[in-house]
C-alpha cells in the first residue's frame, strides 16, 4: 500500500487555507503538490 505524504490533518489545513481565500496554484506551489491532487482532496474531504 502506498504511503501518503500528507496526513489528513495537513490536508484539511490546506483546504481550509483555500476556503480562507488562498488561490489553488499558490497553495500547490507552497506545499509542493500537483493541482490534480488538490482537486482530488477537495472532492474527497470537502463538504
Amino acid at each position: 500500500m502506498k504511503r501518503t505524504r500528507y496526513s489528513e490533518e495537513q490536508i484539511i489545513r490546506i483546504l481550509a487555507e483555500h476556503e480562507a481565500g488562498a488561490k489553488c496554484i499558490d497553495l500547490c506551489r507552497k506545499h509542493g503538490m500537483p493541482e490534480g491532487t488538490f482537486y482530488a482532496w477537495k472532492a474527497k474531504y470537502s463538504v
